[in-house]
């Protein structure tokens, strides 16, 4: 892979390496790593990679990347830049011929989350977008449930990812992540929607398989001198006649990343909690509460798609890198199938998409709408 941005000086590029290297299926080959040219050269130095594949602008990368015989060039671009700078090297990559990997929300605006899956779709490319929460064996344990009808016809969807890193004005005092989440020019048209109410969007639409339908939302900003919502609460109508609701806040003080979910049915519930991650917890109508756990060793009680996503026996914990890994190692399946000509099976498949994206990126701009109208439903437009 080739990497654009997650230089020295920056947070979640280190995450996407560990998770890309954790299988050894993915080897980092070049990197754009930084825009300013000396972390840029720095940065490929610490990483070992070589002086001449070590680029200052990612369309010098990508430019000479595609020159290269293909035995010799990258497969597949990742991108770890802040939202604004996604959709630029996205869409130069699969121009010249590129898959691509893309933080979230994969990009600024709705309309260029629409240009890419048009290009997706006309140049046959893979894109994968690193919701990581779906990639935890017992999300994806969950899903399956679900999908095999265990909790009956689905009625109530509740999730919430309350954080309280933004509970000071964090933005002025230094930090350079809080700096880009919440100025405008950079993050797009919502600061907690965009950051992790699409997290929680996702993990609602991903477990479910249901898809938002309508939106009822209210968006605030809590701390004074702030210029873009740091929380939020929406009602949600699905398209299976679910009902839901989704709470994201940036400034519940105190809270880390409790990103929390729970789904009721007809015969029963499920819940599962990002600071539990192995567990997860199910409520039947009739019969006792039952809790699951992961492990590589519980197959006879795990779904093919949970057991796929397990390293290691019950009791050894698999948290966030390891999510983080189980889509790369997905996407490198995927596409490892792809180049020898073979068919990936659907465990190897379950990586969120640019059809995940797009319904990101629409998701805040319903959410937004919503926020802004004297309606009390705003139909979720694409």
């Amino acid at each position: 892979m080739g990497m654009v941005g997650g230089g020295q000086d920056a947070f979640i590029g280190a995450i996407h390496r560990l998770a890309a290297n954790m299988d050894g299926l993915i080897e980092l080959s070049c990197g754009a790593l930084s825009i300013k040219p000396e972390t840029a050269i720095a940065s490929g130095k610490a990483l070992f990679l070589p002086e001449s594949r070590t680029y200052l602008t990612y369309d010098e990368m990508i430019k000479a990347e595609a020159a290269l015989p293909a035995e010799e060039r990258i497969d597949f671009v990742t991108i770890v830049t802040p939202n604004f700078a996604h959709f630029a090297p996205a869409m130069m990559a699969l121009e010249h011929g590129f898959n691509v990997v893309i933080e979230k929300p994969m990009t600024f605006s709705l309309e260029e989350a629409k240009l890419l899956k048009q290009k997706v779709e006309e140049t046959g490319l893979i894109l994968c977008l690193t919701h990581t929460y779906s990639g935890y064996p017992m999300v994806k344990q969950a899903k399956a449930m679900v999908r095999e009808g265990k909790l009956g016809k689905i009625r109530k969807i509740l999730v919430e990812y309350p954080q309280g890193w933004l509970s000071k004005l964090s933005e002025r005092e230094g930090n350079a992540q809080a700096a880009w989440r919440t100025d405008p020019t950079k993050s797009g048209k919502s600061s907690v929607m965009g950051d992790i109410g699409t997290h929680a969007s996702h993990l609602a639409e991903y477990i479910t398989g249901a898809k938002i339908t309508d939106v009822c939302a209210e968006l605030n900003t809590l701390v004074e001198g702030r210029i873009m919502d740091d929380d939020g609460a929406v009602l949600l109508k699905f398209d299976n006649g679910a009902k839901g609701v989704l709470i994201a806040s940036q400034v519940a003080a105190g809270e880390e990343n409790a990103l929390k979910i729970r789904v009721y049915g007809e015969k029963g519930g499920i819940e599962w909690f990002q600071h539990d991650p192995n567990t997860l917890t199910v409520r039947w109508l009739d019969e006792p509460t039952q809790i699951l756990r992961a492990g590589s060793n519980y197959g006879a009680h795990l779904s093919s798609f949970a057991t796929h996503n397990c390293r290691t026996p019950g009791g050894h914990p698999e948290g966030y890198l390891e999510a983080f890994a189980n889509i790369y190692r997905n996407f490198a399946l995927t596409l490892g199938c792809k180049l020898d000509g073979t068919e990936p099976t659907p465990e190897m498949l379950d990586f969120p998409s640019v059809e995940d994206g797009l319904r990101g990126m629409a998701f805040i701009d319903n959410v937004v709408a919503s926020s802004q109208s004297d309606k009390k439903w705003t139909p979720y437009v694409l």
